[in-house]
């Protein structure tokens, strides 16, 4: 749930957001791009979802301090918090006999907190740390802290390169002894793959847009690469298409198209927007919703 992306824009770009260093700031995808981040932000997202699933998110993004780039107006540091809800609802309990229950549900939650600075060198550097609890069953609890890391370094206005490396130390220990006893009671721990993502984003002529893509390796002998784009077709129009999980050792995990648009209105202080996004995915019935609605100021 943690690694399906983060709000409709990200979501709607495919995911490749490791480099960029403009529009909506949320830390989750590299923490080193908080310095660049322009405005306060708040969003909240909500996910419409098959297989009776959920996936909701909540940020707060608040740059703090200016650096020596007072022409670009870039804040010298970054701090960003944020939830992330997720779940299966509606799952069928049934007794040893085959005899229903009632239904039941799973809680999959995570709290973060990411901040980032920028160096004399323009080199932008981030930590995010994070707490992940998961309610599986009745009593069957589990959580854990954990923490990624990132760098940024923009070659010039247009361009910019990063990278992350994420999860250190998140995994989750199961003890099943409140629901089958001493006897049969088992103690489990479920490390999380720990992931590397190294990201390139080019900004396109005359505030165009941005192009970005992202390779995601993880220790895991997986790699996938991420692509997304984003268009200015009217001054308050946004639109951005993307793929996920594209597979570069072909071992069929399901390639993820994407796109959305966001539409923002300006006041004398603060901009709200509407932010939605549409994903094809390769093995449910229906593709997933993503709307975020947030505020800048």
């Amino acid at each position: 749930y943690s690694r399906m992306g983060f709000g409709a824009r990200g979501i709607g770009m495919g995911n490749a957001l490791t480099a960029i260093t403009t529009g909506d700031a949320v830390g989750y995808y590299n923490p080193a791009t908080l310095p660049f981040a322009e405005y306060r932000n708040i969003s909240a997202s909500f996910g419409i979802l098959s297989l009776d699933r959920r996936l909701n998110f909540l940020s707060f993004v608040q740059p703090l301090g200016q650096g020596n780039d007072t022409a670009a107006h870039r804040p010298r540091a970054g701090l960003a918090v944020g939830i992330i809800n997720s779940g299966v609802t509606k799952i069928d309990g049934r007794d040893s006999d085959g005899e229903p229950t009632g239904l039941l549900q799973t809680s999959e939650n995570q709290a973060f907190l990411s901040f980032g600075t920028s160096l004399k060198n323009k080199l932008a550097i981030g930590v995010t740390i994070k707490y992940l609890y998961h309610h599986l069953y009745t009593s069957v609890n589990s959580s854990t802290f954990g923490f990624d890391l990132g760098i940024l370094y923009p070659f010039s206005d247009n361009l910019s390169v990063g990278a992350t490396a994420r999860d250190f130390s998140s995994k989750y220990s199961w003890d099943t002894k409140g629901v089958y006893g001493e006897q049969r009671a088992a103690t489990t721990t479920d490390k999380f793959p720990r992931l590397y993502t190294v990201g390139a984003a080019y900004r396109l002529p005359d505030t165009l847009g941005v192009a970005a893509v992202d390779v995601e390796f993880s220790d895991q002998s997986t790699v996938h690469l991420k692509m997304g784009v984003e268009l200015a077709v009217l001054p308050h129009i946004t639109v951005r298409a993307g793929m996920d999980r594209i597979d570069l050792k072909e071992k069929g995990t399901g390639v993820r198209p994407s796109f959305g648009f966001s539409a923002r209105k300006d006041f004398d202080s603060w901009t709200p927007a509407l932010n939605y996004a549409f994903v094809v995915e390769p093995f449910t019935s229906s593709g997933m919703h993503m709307i975020s609605i947030s505020v800048l100021f």
